[in-house]
């Protein structure tokens, strides 16, 4: 089943989401790009909040390829208590020297999901690396934010190669990148293991907005009913 994951910029949308059936309590910083991330002392809040009740991740913003980076960012981050720590994959340089960077942290048991962009030029071939490197999942979004959506970028055939890979190289897969309500019959039927959401639950699809809890619901609704309609085929 698809699980619905949803970007939460405070307690208060912590708890809205939560209370309107998101799986996932995302925390990101919209205001500071496509995986910005809120401060160590506001994670920590909503970690607090949500008491365990719901998986949460949280971003570490929009870094630099540079490993020694991105790592010192994974540790705080998992330093507040997240479940999962997601690390941008940015432009086509030194994937894979942070990959091998961030290996003995994934030893230790910390849960890291990759976030490659589709409108930069992903290779799929990563993820045998991030298999090896004991990564936990792998993401694609898109890095802007103008409206475009994913499926703007790449064919509905490579989500569900990309989507396979990540399954076969048993690395938990999401789909995002200004998805709307629309999509999500159609990206339910590729099996990702969550869809995330942000700028359509927000009033105008602004995604520096606050969260709408009828479009929270709404959203959660349409994704249950998909969920249940691939259950029912299969």
């Amino acid at each position: 089943m698809t699980k619905l994951l949803v970007s939460v910029t405070s307690v208060d949308e912590a708890m809205l989401a939560m209370e309107c059936g998101a799986d996932i309590i995302d925390i990101k910083n919209p205001a500071q790009g496509a995986l910005g991330a809120l401060s160590l002392s506001e994670t920590k809040d909503i970690v607090r909040a949500v008491n365990g009740n719901r998986l949460i991740s949280a971003t570490i913003g929009d870094l630099e390829m540079k490993p020694e980076l991105l790592v010192c960012a994974i540790e705080h981050t998992v330093n507040t208590g997240v479940d999962i720590v997601k690390a941008g994959f940015f432009g086509l340089d030194n994937h894979s020297e942070c990959v091998q960077a961030m290996k003995p942290l994934a030893a230790r048991g910390v849960h890291i999901v990759a976030v490659l962009f589709a409108d930069q030029e992903p290779d799929f071939g990563l993820l045998a690396e991030l298999q090896e490197a004991g990564f936990y999942g792998v993401m694609l979004d898109t890095v802007k934010k103008d409206g475009d959506s994913l499926l703007d970028y790449i064919l509905l055939e490579d989500l569900q190669c990309f989507v396979n890979a990540a399954q076969q190289h048993k690395l938990k897969s999401g789909l995002a990148g200004c998805l709307r309500l629309e999509h999500v019959p159609t990206l339910q039927l590729l099996n990702p293991d969550y869809l995330g959401f942000r700028g359509a639950l927000c009033a105008n699809f602004e995604r520096k907005a606050a969260l709408s809890s009828y479009k929270v619901r709404k959203l959660h609704q349409v994704l249950h009913k998909s969920n249940r309609l691939v259950l029912d085929i299969a």
